[in-house]
């Protein structure tokens, strides 16, 4: 028969563990009611601004059966295209004629019946790239000008409007976000009878370019003025 008195280190090896465990598990939640109470707010900022940067692609065609008559065709449409903006106080280094696009209808793969007197496609377009923003927007309402000077104009979605300066307002934009995010804090914690402490954590949300006015069918890019968005994520102490 065993000596009873072997069992008696292992029953005293599980009691140190049980309160070995206990003391940890106690210590644990002692630690946990010690973290100090938090507020998690976000803090928005947003700015009006004006594009400071006008891209406009103007695209003209012209058609016939005699290469060198349509060629001429649109050497006359880039000079009017080029005298349509310079008369609007555009410098010539804004405006960049592209590469012609020339296309053969009878050298096609699949040849369209009917090609008659229009054989020959020649494409050509004009870039407008400015800081003159207001300009572009006015000249962009008055296209209708070069079609009555005989151009072709091919639709190209108009005007493009970048605001190219984010980085400089930046720094205000995230202060302002900031401040904002403090009086949230600053009002739940007067609610809940408490102080503000220090910032346990921050999140910088991403900077958004939107239009100024959500108008269908006409983007942020298509209008000249825009607002820039910008939430921060903040996790303040409460005392």
């Amino acid at each position: 028969m065993a000596d009873r008195r072997d069992f008696g280190w292992p029953a005293g090896l599980v009691c140190l563990g049980l309160l070995g465990a206990g003391w940890f598990v106690g210590h644990g939640f002692e630690a946990g009611r010690s973290t100090p109470p938090s507020v998690t707010v976000k803090g928005l900022a947003e700015r009006f601004v004006t594009a400071d940067l006008a891209v406009w692609p103007l695209r003209f065609t012209a058609t016939g059966n005699d290469l060198e008559a349509v060629q001429a065709e649109i050497d006359d449409d880039v000079l009017a295209v080029t005298a349509f903006l310079a008369e609007a106080g555009l410098p010539e280094a804004a405006i960049q004629p592209q590469r012609v696009e020339v296309t053969d209808l009878l050298a096609q793969p699949y040849r369209p019946e009917g090609v008659g007197d229009n054989r020959f496609i020649i494409a050509q377009t004009v870039l407008v790239r400015t800081d003159q923003v207001e300009t572009i927007d006015s000249l962009g309402r008055q296209s209708g000008e070069l079609v009555r000077r005989g151009v072709v104009l091919v639709e190209t979605g108009g005007p493009t409007y970048l605001f190219t300066r984010l980085n400089e307002i930046k720094p205000e934009m995230l202060a302002a976000a900031t401040r904002n995010a403090r009086e949230a804090a600053e009002q739940f914690a007067e609610d809940a009878d408490a102080g503000i402490g220090g910032i346990r954590s921050a999140s910088q949300g991403l900077f958004q370019i939107l239009p100024r006015d959500e108008v269908p069918m006409l983007p942020e890019t298509a209008q000249l003025e825009k607002k820039i968005r910008v939430v921060s994520t903040i996790t303040y102490e409460l005392e």
